[in-house]
């Protein structure tokens, strides 16, 4: 997908509650007008972004030739058909609305320390809803014209396989959640839990980090499936002046990428580890990185 604005109708992107907001604030620039009177001053506003909550984030992530998401290509089908899942940091929620619908998971709850986020995912659900209904109507409409021949019984039929979404509200849902401020509630209730790991490092530290780990192997059902996104130091580097938090936590950082496997298998539990891809095809540079998938 390209780089695109905002959607005609989508909700406008909210700050989160105080602390946790979706930017760190606005760095502002001054331009002095020319002239002897002093002329007027013009300030230039930009989000930073402190969490990795972008907005557009899937526009500049995949590659304009590329329909559909990568990873949804990649994935097995047997993580999420009929499973319960979670996405920690679904941002738009288009990922997590994409697996319900291309593997018909039994329920998949997408969380975001970003509100803003969480109510443009909600949108996204209701679009793609509408956008359903209408494509059904059409066919319902295009089989009652060109096939008077068909019985109500094929008819039927066909309109269920065409409306693979008729379901979704009932599958999908969205929470604003920071997902490492508690360990409470942590029962097993998933069978398949995906996140990227790198804005939780540098905003929470290793203690953050370990927290994560920890809660996603507790939240798992055994022979449950953790799909991860680890991010290369090189990434940490690129990012670590985004925030006072992020620089410190980078600074002192001691748990880094390359050991992530280590701590899953031999300190936290997990039984074995896959690399579903060591680059995806159809990611621009910068987002071609591996997927881990590690099995409780």
């Amino acid at each position: 997908m390209a780089t695109s604005t905002e959607p005609e109708g989508a909700p406008p992107a909210a700050k989160g509650p105080k602390g946790e907001a979706n930017t760190k604030g606005s760095n502002e620039h001054r331009e002095v007008g020319a002239g002897s009177g002093g002329g007027s001053q013009k300030r230039k506003r930009k989000e930073v972004f402190i969490y990795g909550n972008y907005r557009n984030y899937y526009g500049y992530r995949i590659d304009r030739n590329v329909g559909e998401d990568p990873r949804l290509e990649a994935f097995k089908k047997q993580w999420f058909e009929k499973k319960d899942c979670l996405d920690i940091g679904c941002n738009q929620g288009l990922v997590t609305i994409g697996l319900a619908m291309k593997f018909k998971c039994q329920s998949i709850l997408g969380v975001d320390i970003d509100s803003g986020l969480i109510e443009t995912a909600k949108w996204n659900l209701r679009r793609i809803m509408r956008q359903d209904k209408v494509a059904t109507n059409n066919v319902k409409a295009q089989k009652s014209s060109d096939s008077p021949q068909s019985s109500p019984e094929e008819l039927a039929s066909e309109l269920s396989n065409g409306n693979k979404h008729q379901d979704l509200f009932k599958i999908v849902s969205f929470r604003r959640e920071n997902f490492v401020a508690s360990m409470d509630g942590c029962s097993e209730q998933y069978d398949t839990i995906l996140c990227v790991t790198k804005w939780i490092h540098l905003n929470w530290g290793d203690d953050g980090l370990v927290t994560l780990f920890v809660k996603i192997w507790r939240l798992l059902r055994p022979g449950g499936v953790f799909i991860m996104e680890p991010q290369p130091w090189s990434s940490y580097k690129r990012n670590r002046l985004v925030s006072e938090v992020a620089r410190n936590n980078f600074n002192t950082i001691c748990i880094y990428p390359g050991t992530f496997r280590e701590i899953l298998l031999d300190k936290v539990g997990f039984r074995s580890v896959e690399l579903l891809a060591e680059r995806l095809v159809g990611t621009v540079s910068g987002f071609d990185r591996p997927i881990e998938v590690y099995h409780k």
